[in-house]
């Protein structure tokens, strides 16, 4: 496939590696693999400042290379390698070749605002094996205000992921966004998820500065 929306080149945008994570990515140690590049422009963004530094590009062979040191502690808890950043959706391709290299020995997991071409979803669910989906509400007039994109998409995209993957695999990010949302919001976004069988929340409060 070479569509515009897909990452064209066999090698990814790395921006930073973070090692030995636990219980933040889910079950077992975990690495993190940020790379660059995101359809959304959050107001409160953690890592605008990462998003632009520089990447290495880089092969499914070299980044294979960087982060195999730690396979005993993912083969013994049950992690594996969380893709984030950025949108780690649009370079699904290159996880696919990645995958073909560590096998099914490690946990690959997505952090994803969903807000991309629905064949990447497709694509994404025989890839991944979980994913945390950033979703954040569903009222179109604060997903708009707060990330200066529509929602619409993210949600269309989250039932699609809903269907073709086991909901269990599949955790919700519902933040409480000061000056942007309420509780309200929080509560009524997981009423209506769960109506599509996700049941696997993170509800937490941004601290902003």
């Amino acid at each position: 496939m070479t569509k515009m929306w897909m990452n064209k080149i066999n090698k990814y945008p790395l921006i930073a590696i973070s090692r030995l994570r636990m219980n933040t990515d889910g079950k077992g140690v975990t690495t993190l693999v940020a790379g660059s590049g995101c359809p959304l422009s959050c107001a409160y963004c953690i890592n605008r400042d990462i998003l632009t530094k520089p990447p290495t590009m880089v092969t499914p062979e070299e980044l294979y290379n960087k982060v195999k040191t730690d396979d005993l502690y993912f083969t013994a808890t049950g992690g594996g390698i969380a893709f984030g950043g950025g949108e780690a959706l649009l370079h699904t391709e290159f996880v696919r070749d990645f995958r073909s290299i560590c096998g099914d020995k490690w946990k690959l997991t997505a952090e994803t605002s969903l807000n991309i071409h629905t064949d990447l979803v497709r694509l994404a669910s025989e890839v991944f094996d979980e994913f945390i989906v950033d979703i954040k509400t569903l009222n179109p007039d604060i997903y708009k205000a707060y990330t200066g994109a529509d929602g619409a998409l993210a949600y269309s995209n989250l039932q699609l992921l809903a269907s073709l993957a086991d909901p269990s695999r599949i955790k919700v990010r519902v933040p409480l966004i000061p000056k942007y949302n309420t509780s309200d919001d929080q509560n009524t976004t997981v009423s209506a998820l769960k109506k599509i069988g996700i049941g696997n929340f993170d509800l937490f409060t941004y601290v902003t500065r």
